[in-house]
């Protein structure tokens, strides 16, 4: 089933962070916890957002771009200019 913006809600949001402040873990492959999707917003800047799985690739974000990043899904950041983003944490809404 294919998630969207819609089926979640934030809990947590992380940054701004930029080329000094971003956490060296988001460099590395990395993954979101069971449950939890992340909302990526470049606020400035430019950086590539990529996707560690085989045939995957990399997509290259600048200011005003955001991209939902599915849970458990492996990927990692690249960095070459200056940048400023957020990360918002998300999970499905309860049902009302």
């Amino acid at each position: 089933m294919t998630v969207t913006l819609q089926d979640l809600e934030p809990y947590r949001t992380i940054g701004p962070f930029d080329r000094a402040t971003l956490p060296a873990g988001l460099l590395k492959e990395h993954r979101l916890k069971p449950g939890a999707w992340g909302q990526l917003e470049v606020l400035s800047g430019a950086l590539r957002f990529v996707w560690d799985l085989p045939e995957s690739g990399a997509l290259d974000l600048v200011a005003g771009d955001e991209m939902l990043i599915p849970s458990e899904t492996p990927h990692h950041l690249e960095i070459a200019d200056d940048f400023s983003l957020r990360i918002t944490f998300l999970r499905r809404r309860e049902p009302t």
